[in-house]
């Protein structure tokens, strides 16, 4: 179960598990853009984007990875459905964004919040996380 979409009275919940944090990252910006439901272009062109964050966990890199994201995929019409690791450790991360760009999106995510999240081990032995989206 890579990601799941939950149920949440106002907001957007979303389940997010992987065998690695990498994956986990991967797999948040995939759940991300499914709940987005972007509307493809007929012409649509590729696109790619350079991201370099710190923050002071794991858990705090992942919400503003996702926010980064957000604002690139609201300012550039594109979505991103890939991750190229440059750099990647608990506090800090430098990626390249692989997508395309897109006409618009059929839901309007505000933002990924702090509320729920919280990497950790489940005992399946994978890592997982709750994101709540700000709709």
């Amino acid at each position: 179960m890579p990601h799941q979409i939950l149920p949440h009275t106002a907001d957007v919940r979303l389940l997010v598990e992987n065998e690695t944090v990498e994956g986990l990252f991967i797999e948040a910006l995939q759940g991300m853009t499914e709940i987005m439901k972007p509307i493809e272009e007929i012409n649509a062109r590729p696109a790619s984007r350079r991201i370099s964050l710190k923050a002071a966990d794991s858990t705090a890199l992942l919400v503003d990875f996702l926010n980064e994201v957000l604002s690139m995929t609201e300012i550039n019409h594109e979505t991103y459905t890939d991750i190229v690791w440059q750099h990647f450790s608990e506090r800090r991360l430098t990626v390249k964004l692989i997508g395309r760009s897109v006409a618009g999106f059929a839901k309007n995510i505000k933002a990924a919040t702090y509320h729920e999240a919280d990497i950790r081990k489940n005992p399946k032995g994978n890592f997982e996380t709750v994101i709540i989206f700000d709709i």
